[in-house]
């Protein structure tokens, strides 16, 4: 699939928030074309803040790899399969402030449209929108034009640029064709930045890898390739118009080079593979592999990486069937049972049962719980709920725990910390400083309450197990592993 011209180009369902145009908010955003960040830099701060408490409160482990040193601006682009989750990983990852563009409706809907325009945030009314009458024709390029030269401006200062260049969210483990926005703008930043005399973009390739992106407390590996640098068109005058505030489209080429260029970096770093149940058994594939050199995959960024490798090597020559039939349904056996490679012991699977683990998560929950859950336990509820229910499709799931893991501390946890404090002490610099003790301890609360879940988790874990292996699909999980294993010569 790393292939541009084979990609699916599929424009995105749209949702009821989408189609809901609130031209008012549009026009009065907050813009600039003199390079200056749109966004407020104190709310900034405040933000990265609350991102890091929601991303703590989603993921299990996390690890991110170093940004590769670059002077100049940057287009960070990765694959889109979990709504905004992947932004706010983005956004974490980052050595410096960045600037994005997103659909119109994330800038003007209630609170999360107020975060998103003091972050600076840029809207786009995408073509789905005008084919369905959203938006008329010349109203869209307003707006997304003034959105393009704000973005070239502040990639020319220096900013990163945060831009999902499929242009949606989907759910396919490999790439959807790129829009050209993020190639042109890059090149017409290039453009400003030499008339400028500052250093060249780049584009930013970004491995986004999540253990399953629609699960509460998954695991999550962010990797980065080389930056792809870009350099300026040879258009004359162009700089000059472009810095006087008028867009002006680069060369077609050299933006079909750059998207090309592109989409084959990332793909590396991607699952990049037919359907989940391929990626799944290069997974497994990978475990056996590790298991039967005795050199176990110990965490989820050597599990992408042990898959690449098997993908690589399937690649090569013809398809490897004897490997790959058994594999498939072997890692659909164990998927199907909310299982994946590490239910395995070598080559069978491990039956024993995490009774202590049980033992302290129950204890941890039930310590925490008069803590967390009149603090936390509300919006929490309501994420599960609305996120099992909304028509942004399964990738909005997460997207929803996200959302009330990070605006807690702000809406919840600072009010009642404050009545508190103000019913223990009337109010003076004391009774804050007591407000902000109740926060850290609610927080603290929280994450020893989670690791009391993961416990849980594991426990459960192991009884799916230990259940499927005293079971006849147990039985032909194992015969089917040890048929990949006998084909493991093939890679």
């Amino acid at each position: 699939m790393s292939d541009m011209q084979d990609a699916p180009d599929i424009e995105p369902e749209l949702s009821s928030g989408a189609m809901k145009l609130r031209r008012k908010k549009l026009d009065n955003l907050p813009w600039d074309h003199t390079g200056r960040h749109p966004g407020n830099p104190y709310f900034w701060k405040i933000i990265l803040i609350l991102m890091g408490v929601g991303l703590r409160y989603i993921f299990r482990r996390s690890h991110y790899e170093k940004i590769p040193d670059f002077e100049g601006g940057r287009v960070i682009s990765s694959m889109h399969i979990n709504g905004l989750v992947d932004p706010a990983t983005l956004v974490h990852s980052q050595d410096r402030r960045i600037i994005s563009m997103g659909r119109h409706d994330l800038m003007t809907m209630p609170l999360i449209g107020w975060f998103s325009r003091r972050m600076g945030s840029q809207p786009v009314i995408r073509k789905s929108e005008i084919e369905n009458g959203v938006s008329d024709e010349e109203y869209a390029r307003k707006i997304n034009d003034r959105t393009l030269l704000t973005m070239t401006n502040c990639i020319a200062s220096g900013y990163n640029a945060m831009v999902m260049p499929e242009g949606k969210s989907h759910q396919d483990p490999h790439l959807h064709r790129f829009k050209t926005g993020p190639m042109r703008f890059a090149l017409n930043a290039a453009s400003i930045a030499k008339h400028r005399g500052l250093p060249n973009p780049a584009l930013q390739p970004v491995g986004l890898h999540f253990r399953c992106y629609h699960w509460f407390r998954t695991d999550v590996f962010v990797e980065f390739q080389e930056p792809i640098p870009v350099l300026a068109p040879e258009v004359s005058g162009a700089p000059e118009r472009l810095s006087s505030g008028k867009w002006e489209e680069p060369p077609s080429d050299q933006v079909h080079y750059l998207r090309d260029t592109l989409f084959s970096s990332l793909s590396e770093v991607t699952p990049d593979a037919p359907d989940w149940g391929t990626y799944r058994a290069w997974h497994l594939i990978g475990h056996i592999k590790a298991n039967t050199s005795n050199s176990q995959l110990k965490s989820f960024r050597d599990e992408v990486l042990a898959a690449r490798e098997v993908r690589a090597a399937l690649s090569e020559g013809q398809t490897k069937e004897d490997l790959m039939a058994p594999a498939i349904e072997a890692a659909k056996i164990l998927n199907d049972n909310q299982l994946d490679g590490r239910a395995l012991t070598g080559i069978k699977l491990d039956s024993r049962i995490a009774w202590t683990k049980s033992a302290i998560g129950i204890f941890l929950m039930i310590l925490m719980s008069p803590v967390t859950i009149p603090s936390t336990g509300i919006q929490a509820f309501f994420a599960w709920y609305l996120g099992d229910r909304t028509d942004e499709g399964i990738d909005a799931r997460t997207t929803y725990h996200f959302l009330a893991a990070m605006f807690s501390p702000i809406l919840f946890w600072l009010p009642l910390s404050i009545f508190t404090a103000f019913l223990v002490h009337p109010p003076s610099l004391l009774s804050i400083a007591i407000a902000m003790s109740i926060m850290l301890v609610i927080h603290i609360s929280n994450l020893v309450f989670l690791f009391g879940y993961d416990c849980w988790s594991d426990f459960s874990t192991s009884r799916r197990r230990a259940k499927l292996a005293s079971s006849d699909r147990g039985k032909r999980l194992e015969e089917l592993i040890l048929d990949v294993k006998t084909n493991l010569n093939l890679l």
